[in-house]
């Protein structure tokens, strides 16, 4: 009998958590067996392993095999099992040295041939071998993935004799390192293109300051798609850990990552029609959706009443938490969504409120803008109007500000705020709230005026001191004055429609 272990790594959300490949050859007629909560697709493994090892000239053993995939409780799913059950019929058969093993993990599906093709997850698990200390093997075409990494030993290869030949010493495989992986500045549209539109302009800055979000009021082609879309070329640049956690999401999804994207901003702009579960995540295993993918970047939902209800509704919980767990009967996992959602809405169902060609009932426009419910509404910081532009603001030539100018103000403010409490002034607590935004008393007043005359909930009015706390840092200030309460305040006028 003979035995060979062989370290891996499985996917759960956007962990990858160990798993030991066991393999043991025995006597008893031929057989092939794999074993410890294996789905479908790793089944399906031991046709692919029995012709790859064929036509690599392997002997494939005539023994009874079983293969055990530790721990028994945590599911496996996807082929990147291949290689790793590979490499344990030729250790436990003494085609290679078991002890050469030691020190790698290994990941990739094998064609038929056994050429190395990609799987989901490359930079989580390499992340996982980064902190067990150990070499990663995996397909070449994830290897600038893995290599975002950093510290981790990446070892791309592009076949199984590949392997084979490294870990017999006959030719070893060359290190993928992360200065060697692409850096992506990305480029975003311009806020110089739109014309007029000030105040949205305005809101917009401080939202991107202080990370919080926005709803966008206008008719029909006013340009508020134009401005969610410029939205991510002026927010500050994204620190490693924040490209990471990014990165290691969309590693899980089934579109995967493009290490050519590293440090860029996310973009989500999901259609009307899509679903609770292509929003928030699911399947099974789970899998992120759009609010994850957005994970540091922007969610812009257009036609904001025409999504169904219950999709909205399933947005109230990771709007606070900053994160969305999702359960199914065998399988939970925990995906972060920490994004900034941007929403446009027409005033009525035709668009056009207050204008001759609206025909729209008020019973209409009410029923319209019921779809939005009052606690997804008070979740929202800013609510802004972009109003049709003037004739003479339509046909003059684009000349507004620049992103870069007004980055620069945004990266400004938000360096303040982490410095002063180590976190954007979205997500301030309660207690934060109450050091870090401490107002005089004229600010005071200002603020007991709107609660009384906009019927602000408590949730409300501590979202109007988190906006106070940005155009404050957007003026340079240390206290929030007059001026600025008043300011937040404007951005929560429009309550009182919702």
């Amino acid at each position: 009998m003979a035995l060979a272990t062989v370290a891996s790594r499985a996917l759960a959300g956007i962990d990858a958590p160990e798993v030991t490949v066991e393999v043991h050859l025995g006597p008893g007629l031929p057989a092939f067996h794999i074993v410890g909560l294996p789905d479908a697709e790793v089944r399906e493994a031991k046709d692919r392993v029995r012709a790859a090892l064929n036509h690599a000239r392997f002997e494939f053993p005539a023994r009874r095999i079983t293969v055990n995939l530790a721990p028994a409780d945590l599911p496996k799913d996807s082929s990147r099992f291949d290689l790793p059950i590979a490499l344990g019929i030729l250790a436990a058969s003494g085609q290679l040295k078991a002890g050469a093993l030691a020190g790698h993990e290994f990941a990739g599906e094998l064609s038929l041939t056994g050429e190395l093709r990609s799987v989901r997850g490359a930079l989580a698990m390499a992340l996982g071998c980064r902190r067990a200390g150990r070499a990663f093997v995996l397909p070449a075409v994830n290897a600038a993935q893995a290599a975002l990494a950093s510290g981790t030993r990446v070892l791309p290869a592009t076949s199984l004799v590949e392997v084979c030949a490294h870990l017999a010493g006959e030719a070893l495989l060359s290190e993928s390192r992360g200065a060697d992986t692409p850096r992506a500045n990305g480029s975003c549209p311009d806020f110089a293109e739109v014309k007029g539109q000030a105040q949205a302009k305005r809101a917009l800055e401080v939202a991107a300051a202080g990370a919080h979000g926005v709803l966008l009021i206008g008719p029909p082609g006013t340009g508020k798609s134009m401005l969610a879309a410029r939205l991510p070329g002026i927010l500050p640049p994204m620190t490693e850990v924040e490209a990471l956690e990014a990165a290691a999401i969309h590693s899980a999804s089934t579109a995967g990552f493009d290490a050519a994207r590293w440090g860029v901003r996310p973009y989500r702009a999901p259609h009307h029609t899509a679903s609770s579960a292509a929003l928030v995540g699911g399947a099974s295993p789970p899998r992120p959706g759009e609010i994850s993918l957005a994970h540091h970047g922007v969610l812009f939902l257009d036609e904001l009443p025409e999504f169904r209800r219950e999709v909205l509704e399933a947005l109230r919980e990771p709007l606070e938490a900053g994160a969305i767990s999702i359960a199914r009967a065998a399988r939970q996992a925990q995906f972060p969504a920490r994004f900034q959602l941007v929403a446009a809405m027409n005033p009525c169902p035709c668009g056009w409120l207050g204008q001759a060609r609206c025909r729209c009932t008020p019973e209409q426009v009410a029923r319209y803008r019921s779809r939005i419910s009052g606690p997804l509404a008070d979740r929202i910081d800013i609510k802004v109007e972009a109003p049709a532009p003037r004739d003479a603001e339509l046909m003059a030539p684009a000349s507004g500000e620049p992103s870069e100018a007004i980055r620069a103000r945004v990266v400004a403010a938000r360096q303040r705020s982490l410095a002063r409490q180590g976190k954007p002034n979205a997500v301030l607590g309660p207690r934060e709230i109450e050091r870090h935004c401490a107002l005089a008393p004229e600010s005071a007043a200002l603020l007991k005026q709107a609660i009384a005359r906009l019927g602000l909930t408590a949730r409300a009015a501590h979202r109007v001191m988190r906006v106070a706390r940005s155009v404050a840092d957007l003026a340079g200030e240390a206290a929030i004055g007059a001026q600025h309460m008043a300011e937040a305040i404007q951005y929560r006028r429009l309550d009182a429609r919702f």
